[in-house]
């Protein structure tokens, strides 16, 4: 199948509201016509800024999961509750649903970002030919997904607003929910950095490395 590119075409698009124009060549920046943004072939650096920023949030995704997200004091004594041990939490008082709702948003989430964005990051580097549509249709979901990130955040109140509203407790956040808050902003960066025209590249036939590509 014969794909023909905007670079091929002589497009250039605006990575801000996504304006597609003519591509002029001049000492100049060109800038959109629509909201006046500058236009660039490629992200600067796109690759590179991605690979640190999903390094930094694997990183803090293991303390993120492994440390406290709240801390309970009631009269009964103190407890540590990391995200695994609320979902096992809800599962056993019979509040399935919420335990679902907390494992999908909390666990499941965070890692299939984190898998689909270095499955991108990698094959846009190895400049691999396979199946550019189905990687295109995953980056659109990830940044789809990434609008909704702060529902994993949000999911942590939520426990702590129930478990303040079903007992006497003082409640405070522990240090994983500043690893898990790190993780979803630093995924969301990750997404918004990479620069999904390379994938398309090497199957328009341009013998460039992605760093050339980065500046052009």
């Amino acid at each position: 199948m014969k794909y023909v590119t905007a670079k091929r075409a002589g497009l250039v698009s605006c990575h801000a509201c996504g304006r597609v124009e003519p591509r002029i060549r001049s000492v100049t920046p060109q800038h959109c016509g629509r909201c006046g943004a500058h236009l660039h072939a490629r992200n600067p650096d796109s690759l590179m800024r991605t690979w640190a920023l999903l390094i930094a949030a694997a990183l803090l995704y293991i303390p993120a999961n492994l440390l406290p997200v709240m801390h309970t004091a009631s009269l009964l004594g103190s407890e540590d509750d990391t995200i695994m041990s609320g979902v096992v939490y809800f599962w056993t008082s019979g509040d399935w649903p919420l335990a679902v709702i907390v494992f999908i948003a909390s666990i499941m989430v965070p890692m299939l970002k984190l898998s689909v964005l270095v499955l991108l990051t990698v094959t846009a580097q190895r400049r691999s030919r396979w199946r550019p549509e189905q990687r295109t249709t995953l980056y659109r979901m990830v940044e789809r997904i990434g609008r909704w990130s702060m529902l994993d955040v949000f999911v942590v109140t939520l426990t702590v607003a129930l478990v303040r509203f079903k007992s006497l407790a003082v409640i405070t956040a522990g240090p994983g929910a500043i690893a898990f808050g790190s993780v979803v902003i630093l995924t969301m960066m990750a997404s918004m950095q990479f620069d999904p025209r390379l994938i398309w590249d090497p199957v328009d036939g341009n013998t460039q490395k992605p760093q050339d590509l980065d500046h052009d």
